[in-house]
């Protein structure tokens, strides 16, 4: 892998997250009570044997700096590193924000246009998945192809939310149609889902290729399209335009992966993961998930009931707590009789002496407090018999600079203070 080089973008302004994005980017929102969004493509890379990274990074990018600093260390040997590569001005002409994906690429040419690099890989920051690289850059090599995209089958229901590619008998790419929504816009890019069986995938009714987002380009041929061109985005523009002059290769995979875009993939995939059996697991012996490691104490239970539930180190819970189908984050407080059920609460950055409050509520949960399908953000200050379940059936809606509602889901913002006997 000493011939790839890996560019993982860091993302837009995350308005679809909002407002787990109001103080950080997408890829720096944590996930499954100790990791965040960006460790899922940097282990991948990892796992894969491919240690030169770059990360593009734009917007709200202070925390997102900081994890990776603290947490992708090489030793001096390995020849390895995670670079961050952040928006800038330069005297060079056209260097100011990222306005797409391509032009994110762009305007980085220069770290991964030079001798010995021969393959570059390009990855989202906000997806959960776990993949071999390895396989993919084998399938770009096998076929020739200029570039390669990993695609997913999927039903005709969930293509509506996808870029959905076509491909021949040998799994060249002859077109993609982004998010198609009638059912003769899917004919034109459906893929007979025989031709997934042959290839020892389940197609399970499954007939359309999704783009997972995922490329593998060969180095001349993304520098001069790039170069020549003034695409700003890969799947909108320079695959389009790809497809009727060069080999673009599609590269099944089948495993899990979810795009959390949006606040209702993010909630309903991270509750997944505390079930009994859920649908991805962070250690596989051969390919971990890696995080940083910040050498935290057990999590203390006092005669509280924990049922299908993910809890973080450092955390303490009061008697008589009952958690039932949530995620708690790191070094959470909970005090007695609090009852959290389907949520996501994100914990803490720090631990708070009483001396330290001046008379605020105490970082954590109150006791008494019932807290039902909501996200809890880092640094919450939860007062005693806070009610925080949307009874009111509330789509959409906002609370000042303490909760917002999106998509049914009541959210406390960062550090957000709600005093004793706050009701939503």
């Amino acid at each position: 892998m000493k011939n790839v080089t890996t560019l993982v973008l860091g993302g837009g302004r995350g308005t679809r997250l909002y407002p787990l994005t109001k103080f950080r980017s997408k890829p720096a929102v944590p996930l499954a009570a100790k990791y965040r969004l960006i460790d899922i493509p940097l282990s991948n890379c990892i796992n894969s044997g491919m240690n030169r990274i770059y990360v593009l990074t734009q917007f709200m990018s202070v925390s997102l700096h900081r994890h990776i600093r603290q947490t992708y260390r090489f030793d001096a040997f390995s020849g390895g590193f995670v670079e961050l590569l952040a928006a800038q001005q330069t005297m060079d002409a056209g260097t100011d924000w990222y306005e797409g994906t391509a032009d994110a690429v762009r305007k980085n040419l220069k770290y991964f246009d030079q001798p010995g690099i021969d393959y570059v890989v390009i990855l989202s920051g906000d997806q959960l998945y776990r993949m071999d690289y390895r396989d993919m850059i084998k399938t770009h090599m096998d076929t020739k192809a200029d570039v390669t995209i990993a695609a997913l089958p999927v039903s005709r229901k969930e293509a509506g939310s996808l870029g959905v590619m076509r491909a021949d008998d040998s799994g060249r790419v002859g077109g993609f149609l982004e998010k198609p929504q009638t059912d003769e816009e899917i004919n034109l890019v459906r893929t007979d889902p025989a031709w997934i069986d042959a290839r020892g995938i389940e197609s399970r009714g499954r007939e359309c290729l999704a783009s997972m987002g995922i490329y593998v380009f060969n180095r001349k041929f993304l520098v001069e399209v790039l170069s020549k061109t003034a695409y700003q985005d890969f799947g909108k523009e320079v695959f389009p335009a790809a497809f009727r002059s060069r080999h673009v290769q599609a590269h099944l995979y089948d495993g899990y992966w979810e795009d959390i875009g949006t606040i209702k993939a993010f909630f309903d995939s991270t509750l997944s993961l505390a079930s009994s059996n859920p649908p991805f697991d962070f250690y596989v012996p051969d390919a971990p998930i890696y995080s940083r490691a910040r050498f935290l104490p057990p999590t203390i239970v006092d005669g509280a009931t924990v049922k299908e539930s993910m809890i973080a180190d450092g955390c303490k819970i009061g008697q008589g707590a009952l958690i039932e189908n949530s995620v708690i984050g790191l070094r959470c407080q909970i005090g007695e009789n609090v009852t959290i059920r389907n949520s996501i609460v994100m914990g803490a950055d720090f631990y708070e002496a009483e001396s330290q409050r001046d008379g605020r509520v105490a970082v954590g949960i109150g006791e008494g407090s019932v807290i039902e399908g909501a996200i809890l953000d880092k640094n919450c200050r939860i007062g005693r018999n806070v009610r925080i379940v949307n009874e009111a059936a509330v789509e959409n809606g906002e609370d000042g600079d303490v909760c917002v509602i999106r998509d049914h889901i009541p959210i406390v913002i960062k550090e957000a203070t709600l005093a004793d006997g706050w009701k939503l």
